[in-house]
């Protein structure tokens, strides 16, 4: 029997509800905090969050909330599951609430444009004393709350963190696997938002399967490419968090990427399908901020660099489809020992 947790999950959007239906159903005492108060009131009342997951009944044991001191302090556990712009201050919001031995995992699959920072490294930088970790994975949370088998992974270069993740989101039907890559686990779940919009659009424009599998398959290309110089292991990208996040949010219209990619096939205006999904699209920011960062360090990445030019630089898809076709010749595994 594992130990009772004081948990609290920040950010009532859909990733966050559903898990932190999972902690209160396995009998932890947890809060789920959002900053609107009214939404919180309604959602503690009505036991469901009709906005992100309509439906679907929370557990009688979960406590939503939007105060912050109430959700936080005493926790043992914090899951930060707030979109990354603004990660960093929700995170400055907690730190003196916190514990002193309160373990902080970020949920969110995203990047800060300044200084390229992964948002554990926003846990880093805000909670230097506090260990930390990062969750992630092909989670869809409709399915997690419909009881879908669901495999997830936390990565931390503490075991401990790791261990108490672990166990406090097992089930029957969500297991938590380990990994000491900290920064491959994120950057998979950051980057595969990008390739969704490819593969979105892909879909909208008539792409059969030969085209799919080619798009998924060099978009892990490019991640692997991209995180192994930033420090992580490209070997990271063959699990879950990478491969596993990749192919699920690339081909199901349950990706608020894809079908943000499928609308701008359809020829629809970035602004107005960004405004019309209701809910955050990372892969448009992340897209913006790759593509700085392999220009800069000089990283091939020629499907960031197509779907940056359709969407910023007016450039025509057919014209950059034909340009991927026609570009120079490669390998086809980078980690095969030629480049």
């Amino acid at each position: 029997m594992t130990k009772e947790l004081k948990v609290a999950v920040l950010g009532g959007g859909s990733f966050g509800t559903a898990i932190a239906n999972i902690i209160a159903a396995n009998g932890h005492h947890t809060h789920l905090w959002m900053r609107d108060a009214s939404a919180a009131a309604e959602i503690e009342a009505a036991r469901e969050n009709s906005r992100y997951l309509p439906g679907y009944r929370l557990n009688d044991g979960l406590h939503i909330t939007a105060d912050l001191v109430k959700a936080v302090s005493d926790s043992d556990l914090v899951f930060v599951s707030i979109p990354s712009h603004s990660f960093r201050q929700v995170t400055r919001d907690i730190k003196p609430l916190l514990k002193t031995d309160a373990i902080v995992v970020s949920t969110a699959k995203g990047i800060e444009p300044e200084g390229f920072t992964l948002m554990s490294q926003i846990l880093e930088q805000e909670l230097p004393d506090h260990r930390i970790g990062v969750l992630s994975g092909p989670n869809f949370a409709k399915e997690i709350v419909q009881q879908q088998q669901t495999g997830s992974v936390v990565a931390s270069d503490d075991e401990s963190v790791a261990v108490c993740v672990q166990n406090t989101l097992r089930s029957e039907t969500f297991r938590v696997y380990a990994n000491s890559d900290r920064y491959g686990v994120e950057l998979g779940g950051a980057l595969k938002n990008i390739y969704a919009i490819v593969c979105g659009m892909a879909a909208a424009l008539g792409a059969g399967q030969n085209t799919q599998a080619m798009l998924i398959t060099r978009s892990l290309a490019e991640m692997g490419r991209f995180a192994s110089h930033l420090g992580a292991n490209p070997m990271t990208f063959l699990g879950l968090a990478g491969v596993g996040d990749l192919i699920l949010t690339c081909t199901s219209n349950l990706s608020r990427n894809y079908r943000l990619g499928y609308a701008l096939g359809q020829g629809k205006p970035l602004e107005e399908t960004v405004a019309s999904l209701g809910q955050v699209a990372e892969g448009v920011n992340t897209l913006k901020q790759v593509k700085h960062k392999a220009d800069e360090a000089g990283i091939y990445m020629p499907l960031v660099s197509g779907l940056h030019a359709i969407l910023f630089e007016n450039k025509k898809i057919a014209d950059v489809a034909r340009g991927l076709m026609l570009g120079e010749n490669n390998f086809d595994v980078d980690y095969l020992g030629k480049k």
